[in-house]
């Protein structure tokens, strides 16, 4: 089948492989033409498509990576990967609603689309259907299937890839659940349908809603720990002994990436407006999680001051831009927020990452003229400066802080060679750690 993955991020892009792989013929839609430069000529920006992967697909023709809106016509099947930012606490639709336009333009009797960006329940329904029909003049659920299957994408995880995770599926009609269950079907090892669009969107809001609370209280509870001189890690420890009942979270220095500072964003979003009501375990978890950079950088304040040092004038060396470990990925990241505000108050501030290749990584496709959501010119990653983390940086800082830990990181020569560490990962050992 011709098949067109519109947006070629961390989503879209492993997406249009799997399915060139099995035998389609796909087009990966993107707007950015840098990127589909780079695509071109087999170079991957997404870690788990390595370039071994992407050119035999680039030479065989089963996979055209294009910026031109020509190159759309005639698919088979249509799959919808764009950002869902959230602009003023307001969910902002228009990368789905330009994809819906343009693939209405080519839209056939008897082709399906799916979406898989992230949003609240209803979207499919209520925002999608009616602009392919507006632009097509055909009837979802009638002349073409539409569906949902919310994205499951872990960037970095070697475990679970698109191919071994479950596929949650949905369509608007029978019919559609089957056009979309049997595409997926051929791309993973297992799909679950269920019954309708609204409870796939939901799906994927409650999954990351689930993690989104359960590190906030885990962050929450390691603030209060240390107040109070206990080990927070070692209770986490010996609570995950229990093989029933209990599921271990992590504290950190904060979330990233587009899912959980975000997506929870979109449930509570939807619940206030349709029944006037607060979703308020969201709204704590999001005021816990996104003042954790704030939590860092007082900590890593009372230890300088402690060693008779103020954060004015120190060197301090960051270790980990990206929002996890393992990755390139800084959409979101904790670090921004702790880099601005250290260099607010005066620090020499220094970062490395092994992963992160620029000062802002574009991880999401754009609509013409509109920055990506992610993109920050001219802000706190784009002004660090950039070092590896040598044993000469790590002594020459006044203090180290561990924010995502990567493999690629000398822990040992960390250990050995810095003078203080803020370890927010719980990676080093030596008395000049101290942990979050």
């Amino acid at each position: 089948m011709h098949v067109v993955v519109a947006g070629q991020g961390y989503v879209g892009l492993p997406l249009a492989v799997r399915a060139a792989e099995v035998g389609h013929r796909v087009v990966g839609y993107d707007v950015d033409e840098r990127r589909i430069k780079r695509l071109a000529v087999g170079e991957s920006y997404v870690e788990d498509i390595p370039a071994e992967r992407l050119r035999p697909l680039l030479d065989s023709g089963a996979y055209l990576p294009s910026a031109d809106p020509a190159d759309v016509a005639g698919f088979d099947i249509a799959v919808i990967t764009v950002p869902t930012p959230l602009r003023d606490g307001v969910p902002d639709l228009s990368y789905i609603e330009s994809s819906a336009r343009l693939l209405a333009r080519h839209l056939r009797p008897g082709a399906t689309v799916a979406l898989e960006s992230t949003t609240y329940p209803g979207t499919t329904e209520e925002l999608l259907a009616p602009l392919l029909e507006e632009g097509s003049g055909l009837r979802a659920g009638v002349d073409f299937h539409l569906g949902y299957s919310p994205e499951r994408i872990d960037p970095g995880n070697p475990q679970w890839r698109l191919e071994n995770t479950p596929k949650v599926v949905s369509g608007t009609t029978p019919e559609g659940l089957a056009a979309v269950d049997a595409f997926y079907g051929q791309l993973v090892e297992s799909t679950v349908p269920v019954s309708s669009c609204k409870e796939a969107e939901l799906a994927k809001l409650l999954e990351n809603t689930f993690r989104h609370v359960n590190i906030a209280l885990v962050n929450e509870l390691a603030m209060f720990a240390h107040d109070l001189g206990i080990d927070v890690w070692e209770a986490i420890d010996a609570a995950s002994t229990k093989p029933f009942g209990f599921l271990r979270f992590t504290p950190g220095p904060g979330v990233g990436g587009h899912c959980l500072p975000i997506d929870p964003s979109y449930l509570s979003w939807r619940v206030e407006r349709a029944l006037g009501q607060p979703f308020r375990f969201v709204e704590l978890a999001n005021d816990v999680n996104s003042h954790m950079p704030d939590y860092v950088v007082r900590r890593l304040t009372e230890a300088l001051n402690h060693r008779q040092r103020s954060v004015n004038g120190s060197r301090v060396l960051v270790l980990g831009l990206a929002y996890k470990k393992n990755t390139g990925d800084a959409r979101e990241t904790p670090a921004a927020r702790v880099v601005e505000l250290l260099s607010r108050m005066g620090a020499e501030v220094r970062g490395a990452d092994p992963h992160v290749v620029v000062d802002v990584h574009v991880a999401e496709p754009a609509i013409p003229g509109q920055r990506t959501p992610d993109h920050q010119e001219g802000g706190p990653l784009a002004s660090v400066h950039r070092v590896e983390a040598t044993p000469e940086e790590l002594a020459a800082a006044d203090a180290v802080i561990l924010l995502a830990d990567h493999d690629d990181f000398d822990y040992a020569a960390v250990s050995q060679h810095a003078r203080y560490v803020l370890d927010c990962r719980r990676r080093l050992t030596g008395t000049t750690v101290e942990v979050l």
